[in-house]
């Protein structure tokens, strides 16, 4: 960098050289960190990302209890962000709304009042609409902020102080599930039974080395808030839960349920987590459309506050194991979750753990969270028997403490020098009231003391004793089971865990109801499927400027083949083919034909049979009718060409000779055995030109005579073929009298 006068510098400026590969990597690193422990990833002992945490503490601070008063969201929204979230209040919001949904969140931990969304998608109302409180699951989490349970830290411009961590009386990170995208790192957890998750920590705290195999008996899997069935093998479960990534099949719960005349229905009442509603019914609507599964005539959604999604079958005599087996593979009635339980182990380090630890990390979290409130308690145990020995010692030198306060200008250090007290037993004593110098409250006081005393001991006992802590971490647990377990209103489990049913993937050809159509596509590429076999030569309706190429009997079930002028071979299901009321559908919906590729032939498939493919060049050969076959909307690329060179034909072989007609109107035969049979290729040369290319080309059998149609459509053969046969790749003779001027052989 170029030195520069002290003038060119702002006042009160400095300039730093440095290069850009450390000032860049300093300043993402930075950023990388702040998204990595500020944003996306959860602390392992309260479950919470920041905001939440900031969330909760703020609503307690506004004393909205699960008890008490709601107040509006835009006011809770307001307090976060001028007190301890410095970002949009509408981000603030949405991490509000999440909380309440009961869809969302295993456990809420706000109680929404409104319009907090929907399992539709739909997003909630504006917070000026909406109210909120607490509700007793997060109480349970903030238990203990009062007494020093945890530390604290300055807010944002240090102002107020907030919580590093909250308490947490249960283990909410996978009680309630998490995920967020961080630089180079994501986490996804999912949510589960608080119940379960509490008998696995009493588990570990009874044998701290306990395997991931024994927890999975107290926790076999996730408990999802809008419960389905879980269909992955335990081993595949255990392995998640010991290295900490791993995936869940998660399908819909379902059930027959019959009508009249030996009618039936299927009657879905709860979709796989974190699925919408309304986009997968639009899904099975559009499947339903797009005839990709044709056992399936309709669905309807008949949800009020529970889910209830209808299923109609084409036909009563549809298999239901079938029909739903068959939706679980096309849309998201089954998911797959995936599972990455990555966290902040104690809100510093990013690591990717197991079940056990972070159950371990919960339970050590809560065992410090006990020692800070025991030592709590005993300073004010401590504090308040100081005050207890004043009041006592005071009652017993009760006149001459009167005696003091009423003679004396400061009796404070009087009575401080002849009773040896402190300072603050001193003050303690002048702030008496009146009314608390009779006997009775005396007595209260020795018992009070007492009382104290031996919790005293206790909580010394407590300290020095690390199996008494466990002894009582033990004992609040099992008293957050009693309030949050499968008793109370929503803990029982929802999930389902089950093995899947052994089937056997059906082809859609076996679903479909065998029906006569007649194929027709006009020479513009609009392709439909009338019903019946209508005569081949009947007059049919076409678009302006448009008439008929194709016309075809087929039934439903069967396959159309067609080959483009670019080599590719595309399969359409007639099945999926529009009705001929109308005009039909251009085919370039259906399959992606490029605008430049013409369509040669359109034929129906025959399994077994063998075709002949050739280019404009005069190259071919013979593939397997079974080998074009193509799976997906962009064919398969068979007919491999040059540039400038197209598709000519594609012919099923009849024969066992084939004929070649040039563009310079000479023909040659010659035996089919000497064309290779490939899967792919440019294929072999059939015939040679000196100038232009291959016209037409067909397979027949010699003792049949070489056949076609002169120009008044009568059918012509030449028998002695002598004079044209020869060898593949040879130039041919010219074509025998009376062959048409268009060189075509049909």
């Amino acid at each position: 960098m170029a030195d520069t006068d002290d003038t060119d510098i702002p006042t009160g400026g400095t300039t730093v050289s440095e290069p850009l590969r450390r000032a860049i990597g300093e300043r993402y690193l930075q950023y990388a960190l702040s998204t990595i422990m500020h944003r996306a990833l959860p602390d392992a002992r309260d479950g919470l990302k920041p905001v939440h945490r900031r969330i909760l503490y703020a609503m307690r601070e506004l004393k909205l209890s699960s008890t008490g008063a709601f107040r509006k969201s835009a006011k809770i929204s307001g307090d976060v962000m001028g007190n301890y979230h410095p970002h949009g209040d509408q981000a603030i919001y949405d991490a509000l709304a999440r909380l309440a949904q009961d869809f969302n969140v295993r456990y809420p931990l706000v109680d929404g009042q409104g319009n907090f969304g929907n399992i539709d998608g739909d997003n909630p109302a504006a917070a000026r609409y909406t109210e909120a409180r607490l509700t007793a699951a997060a109480e349970a989490l903030m238990e203990g902020l009062a007494e020093n349970a945890v530390d604290f830290r300055d807010n944002y411009d240090g102002s107020l102080q907030e919580p590093v961590v909250l308490p947490a009386a249960f283990p909410n990170l996978l009680a309630n599930g998490a995920s967020g995208i961080a630089v180079g790192m994501a986490t996804n957890i999912p949510p589960h039974n608080l119940a379960e998750l509490i008998d696995a920590c009493l588990h570990l705290i009874k044998a701290p080395n306990a395997r991931d195999e024994t927890l999975l008996e107290h926790v076999p899997g996730p408990d999802f808030p809008t419960g389905g069935v879980i269909v992955e093998p335990r081993e595949n479960i255990l392995k998640a839960y010991r290295t900490g990534r791993g995936s869940i099949r998660l399908r819909a719960r379902w059930h027959k349920e019959d009508l009249s005349r030996g009618q039936w229905q299927i009657v879905v009442t709860e979709i796989p987590y974190q699925v919408q509603k309304s986009r997968l019914i639009e899904k099975i609507a559009d499947l339903i459309q797009q005839k990709k599964i044709p056992i399936l005539a309709d669905i309807r959604d008949e949800s009020a506050e529970d889910v209830r999604l209808i299923l109609e079958p084409r036909a009563k005599t549809v298999d239901p194991t079938v029909l739903m087996e068959t939706l679980f593979r096309l849309c998201d009635l089954e998911i797959r979750f995936s599972m990455n339980m990555n966290v902040l182990i104690d809100g510093l380090t990013p690591k990717v753990c197991s079940l056990r630890e972070i159950l371990r990390a919960f339970l050590d979290h809560r065992r410090e969270v006990l020692l800070r409130r025991s030592r709590h308690r005993l300073e004010k145990i401590d504090h308040r028997l100081e005050i207890l020995e004043g009041y006592i010692t005071a009652f017993l030198n009760l006149d001459r403490v009167i005696e003091i306060i009423r003679t004396e200008d400061e009796p404070k250090p009087v009575m401080i020098a002849e009773f040896d007290l402190t300072e603050m037993q001193a003050e303690a004593i002048l702030n008496m009231r009146l009314r608390s110098l009779r006997k009775l409250e005396e007595m209260e006081l020795r018992r009070e003391r007492d009382e104290l005393l031996i919790e005293r001991a206790e909580l010394e006992d407590l300290l020095a004793d690390e199996g008494l802590q466990w002894k009582r971490i033990a004992e609040q647990l099992r008293e957050t089971r009693r309030k949050f377990g499968p008793d109370s209103p929503g803990g029982a489990r929802r999930t389902e865990l089950t093995e899947a049913p052994e089937f056997e993937d059906v082809p859609l050809e076996a679903m479909i109801e065998k029906e006569p159509v007649t194929v027709v596509c006009s020479r513009m590429g609009w392709i439909r499927a009338m019903k019946g076999h209508i005569a081949l030569d009947s007059a049919l309706k076409f678009k302006d400027g448009d008439e008929g190429r194709f016309i075809l009997h087929a039934q439903t079930t069967d396959k159309l083949i067609l080959f483009g002028s670019n080599g590719r071979f595309y399969t359409i299901s007639v099945a999926s083919l529009p009705g001929g009321r109308g005009m039909g559908e251009p085919v370039r919906l259906m399959i992606d034909l490029p605008n430049e590729a013409e369509i040669v032939d359109l034929f129906l498939h025959v399994p077994g049979r063998r075709l002949l493919v050739a280019s404009s060049a005069g190259d071919g050969f013979v593939v397997a009718e079974d080998d074009v076959i193509a799976q997906t909307r962009g064919g398969k690329q068979v007919l491999n060409l040059k540039p400038g060179v197209r598709a000519l034909g594609c012919k099923p072989i009849n024969g066992d000779h084939v004929a070649c007609v040039g563009e310079n109107r000479k023909v040659l035969v010659f035996p089919l055995d000497e064309l290779p049979q490939m899967v792919r290729g440019k294929g072999v040369r059939l015939q040679r030109y000196k100038d232009g290319g291959l016209s037409d080309f067909t397979t027949f059998d010699p003792a049949d005579g070489l056949c076609w149609k002169d120009p008044a459509g009568r059918t012509r053969t030449q028998a002695d073929l002598g004079e044209w046969l020869g060898k593949r790749a040879t130039a041919g003779r010219m074509a025998p009298r009376g062959f048409p001027r268009n060189n075509r052989f049909t």
